[in-house]
């Protein structure tokens, strides 16, 4: 019996129980085929960029550990990196780039100096793949970001640079949207806040929310740019203090009509990121979500199918909010094969996704609505072991990626005839 046989048969046992707790696999897998993941561009050369490659990451709150060879080192090298990934991977997705992975053509171009042509090489190979553009400005590792301070920093003309970089990299999102003929994401996030305890709180605050208000003066239509704006509750040099924090963020984004980003590694460890959903999609028309698996002190581990990311993408698929909630990957590990890395991270979130989709949801409402908590109790938990596997392998099968596990000999495969001869 073939792999591909056994995966048939199954998923038919599947499929049979699930038509048994009122779940139809056919339109279960309809429902997982919309979900498009934006995949970061910069698991794939360590945050690095190709402003000026050989410099690497300087400081900004943003730190990789690893050294693992065959690290992407051109464009070139990383989109051939990214189609690999991207093969192994169901569904069809879109690659969320930063604003250092321009085509500068080993020119130095300033960040407030950057605009559209300098990413054509990027829209020339997304329509190539059929794949969607998002962005975001870059506002670390640089000279004037080494104080830790960028668009609250006290000196104007600090502030000024970086305000003129975010309006260019709104300019440039809208392009790709343009490009495109679909809506490009711009997302905002900044390192600024002091690693120890600061005496005023307010004045940063109130510098960011000027320069922010100067950024977001220019409207842009839906249909090609849209913005979101990422908190965080420390980060590198900022442990005592970050200016944009969650609170901040929230109160901005919905009174100036911006998507929140909650990022998952950027909350406390035992906060429930998951239960934030709910309250802000009652006030804002649209959320978005970097998913990272934080770990300790550190917040961009490689995701998992682990009970956060569980519990993140219920509450996206529960109230039907597949629409509203855009989901982005954001983790970067050096320690590991990078291509490896990415397929790792987003099947995890698909897998996800697709438990939750599997949830007997009609069985869950009845439940709750009749007050009857042990059987709703009793429910979630016997979804933990309902035949998920069976459904994601086929689904698998249906769009040409390898199942299971097979896909790490394709990695492998990728490492000894490509990665290992970059030197």
């Amino acid at each position: 019996m073939t792999r591909e046989v056994k995966i048939e048969q199954n998923y038919r046992a599947a499929q049979d129980f699930f038509a048994h707790i009122e779940i139809d696999t056919e339109k279960a897998l309809k429902r997982l085929e919309k979900f498009s993941i934006s995949v970061q561009c910069w698991q794939g050369d360590d945050v690095g960029g190709f402003e000026n490659p050989e410099a690497g990451l300087s400081g900004g709150g943003i730190q990789v550990t690893g050294n693992y060879p065959g690290k992407a080192r051109t464009i070139d090298e990383l989109q051939q990196d990214l189609v690999k990934a991207f093969s192994l991977i169901p569904g069809r997705h879109r690659l969320n780039l930063h604003a250092i992975y321009g085509d500068f053509q080993g020119k130095k171009v300033d960040r407030n100096e950057i605009e559209p042509r300098h990413f054509d090489a990027w829209v020339r190979w997304a329509k190539e793949h059929r794949l969607g553009l998002d962005f975001n400005a870059t506002c670390f590792s640089h000279p004037l970001a080494d104080e830790g301070f960028t668009l609250s920093n006290k000196d104007k003309a600090v502030r000024d640079f970086w305000i003129e970089h975010v309006k260019r990299a709104r300019i440039i999102t809208a392009y790709f949207g343009k490009q495109l003929g679909m809506p490009s994401i711009h997302n905002l996030w900044i390192p600024d806040g002091y690693k120890d305890i600061p005496y005023d709180r307010l004045a940063p605050r109130q510098r960011l929310k000027e320069s922010l208000d100067a950024i977001y003066a220019e409207k842009y239509h839906p249909g090609e740019m849209k913005d979101s704006v990422e908190s965080k509750l420390f980060g590198i040099g900022s442990e005592a203090y970050v200016v944009g924090s969650h609170e901040f963020y929230l109160g901005y984004a919905i009174k100036n009509n911006l998507m929140v980003c909650l990022d998952l590694g950027h909350f406390h460890p035992t906060e429930n990121v998951a239960d934030k959903i709910s309250s802000i999609l009652l006030f804002s028309d649209e959320l978005m979500f970097h998913f990272s698996r934080g770990l300790r002190w550190d917040s961009d581990h490689i995701t998992l199918f682990n009970d956060e990311i569980a519990e993140v993408t219920s509450q996206i698929v529960r109230p039907g909010l597949d629409r509203r909630v855009h989901i982005a990957m954001d983790f970067f590990d050096a320690t590991v094969n990078r291509v490896g890395a990415y397929v790792l991270g987003v099947r995890s979130v698909l897998k996800a996704l697709l438990s939750a989709i599997l949830e007997p949801h009609t069985l869950l409402k009845t439940a709750e609505e009749s007050n009857n908590l042990l059987r709703r109790l009793a429910l979630l938990e016997e979804q933990r072991i309902q035949p998920v596997g069976a459904v994601w392998d086929y689904y698998c099968l249906k769009k040409g990626v390898p199942a299971g596990t097979s896909w790490l000999d394709e990695v492998q495969k990728y490492e000894q005839e490509v990665l290992s001869r970059r030197k």
